[in-house]
């Protein structure tokens, strides 16, 4: 998805709003996920989203995302940002986000279909997808830590690397 910064979407610094990128994120997450689900889907989470460089008026914001693993009713969308200076040529990445989006239809939660990873990358993305599941529902009190087992099996791992 691709974005103009015009002087209305900008702050009294010439900067994008952060609230104005965080909903074209949500709409191009979305995007990706109705069209993983074949179905309308609501935003269940927001994971950290740290502004690493700042986005000027003028700039052209480009937001790749893509669906990194689907779990029974709910998908994890990954987001990257790239801010553009088209005079310059300028190009640097200035956010990344993971957004879990539930699916729903006309009765309530609706089960996606299931993803499979066909690169490397994709393979890699995947795998950390359920970890960061369980972070997220741990820190929701959705689940209890000692049943984050990934999580667990994580933290032991990198202890015992460093002993």
């Amino acid at each position: 998805m691709n974005e103009l910064v015009l002087p209305n979407d900008t702050n009294t610094l010439n900067n994008l709003m952060g609230g104005r990128l965080l909903h074209w994120m949500d709409i191009a997450a979305a995007i990706s996920a109705q069209k993983h689900c074949n179905s309308i889907v609501v935003t269940a989470s927001v994971d950290n989203v740290s502004f690493k460089q700042p986005i000027k008026l003028g700039d052209v914001v480009t937001i790749e995302a893509k669906v990194t693993r689907s779990f029974n009713t709910s998908v994890e969308v990954r987001l990257d940002v790239w801010a553009e200076n088209v005079p310059t040529a300028n190009r640097v990445k200035s956010n990344e986000a993971y957004y879990t989006f539930v699916a729903v239809d006309q009765t309530g939660t609706k089960h996606v279909p299931v993803l499979q990873p066909e690169t490397e990358e994709e393979t890699e993305l995947y795998e950390g997808a359920l970890r960061r599941r369980q972070l997220r529902l741990v820190l929701a009190g959705k689940m209890a830590a000692g049943d984050a087992t990934e999580l667990i099996a994580l933290f032991a791992k990198s202890e015992s690397n460093t002993k």
